[in-house]
């Protein structure tokens, strides 16, 4: 198992973290002890193929990601969104 360092960014401030990586065999034969070290030492874990990092093992925060919600009650609805936008004497050549 090494160590690797990774740029991580955090709402336009960098920070720095060293995470560990494993070879997936050996993941594969540790899986649950690495998901417990993983949560309660809150450290990620890569996995890596070949020496090539494909996955990442990350303790889960109690918090939702920012993503979900994050246009909620940015928008509105302006007229109708059911009628077409043509009548059916403006289609002409749309047809």
């Amino acid at each position: 198992m090494g160590f690797f360092l990774s740029r991580k960014y955090d709402h336009g401030s960098m920070t720095i973290d060293i995470m560990r990586k494993i070879a997936a065999g050996e993941f594969k034969a540790r899986c649950l002890a690495l998901m417990d070290e993983v949560k309660s030492k809150g450290e990620t874990l890569v996995i890596t193929k070949r020496g090539e990092p494909i996955a990442k093992l990350v303790p889960l925060s109690g918090q939702t990601d920012d993503i979900f919600g994050f246009f909620r009650g940015k928008g509105s609805i302006a007229g109708d969104i059911v009628s077409p936008v043509l009548a059916e004497d403006e289609w002409g050549s749309l047809r």
